[in-house]
């Protein structure tokens, strides 16, 4: 989950379950597993890529959720900052968010549109489920892609329809 009240809510279920003395494992898994889980698509990254210094990832979506501009615990954040450490040229594209996105993330590279991100990148990274990703010509992106390696973030895409395109197909909790 991304946003900033989920978590909140969580962490503030543990803080009241602590304070009257109950241990709160399950909600302490639940932060945790949620702060692992954003970070799941690096490895899968990896596994496509074999390495990401000098590779361009192009993220589709920043805000949190579809249809608004907020980056308050948007996944794309922790996923931006992991590739730039690991020395992977970001750039990015969403409907919405790219003003506030420019603060919280000032080395990413920011595009006109989803295709532009496409252009020459070695993978994209579905973040974000804007209904306009779900209208692309992926023929096309995968002819501007230099190298065809698509992780699907959302699982919106049909993994067989993405393979037969040629892409290099990862979804979360696929296979």
């Amino acid at each position: 989950f991304g946003g900033s009240c989920f978590p909140k809510d969580v962490a503030a279920l543990a803080a009241v379950a602590e304070r009257f003395n109950y241990h709160p494992e399950l909600l302490h898994a639940v932060m945790e597993i949620n702060r692992d889980q954003r970070l799941v698509v690096i490895d899968l990254l990896r596994e496509a890529l074999e390495e990401l210094p000098g590779k361009t990832i192009g993220l589709l979506g920043l805000a949190f959720k579809p249809n608004t501009d907020d980056m308050r615990d948007a996944p794309s954040v922790d996923i931006a900052k992991v590739l730039l450490a690991a020395g992977a040229e970001v750039r990015a594209y969403d409907p919405a968010a790219v003003e506030r996105a420019r603060v919280l993330l000032p080395h990413v590279e920011y595009m006109k549109d989803a295709y532009e991100v496409a252009s020459g990148a070695d993978a994209l990274v579905l973040v974000t489920e804007w209904n306009e990703f779900r209208q692309l010509d992926m023929a096309r992106v995968r002819q501007l892609m230099r190298r065809p390696v698509l992780v699907d973030g959302r699982n919106i895409y049909d993994p067989e329809a993405m393979k037969s395109l040629g892409f290099t197909y990862r979804g979360i909790g696929r296979e």
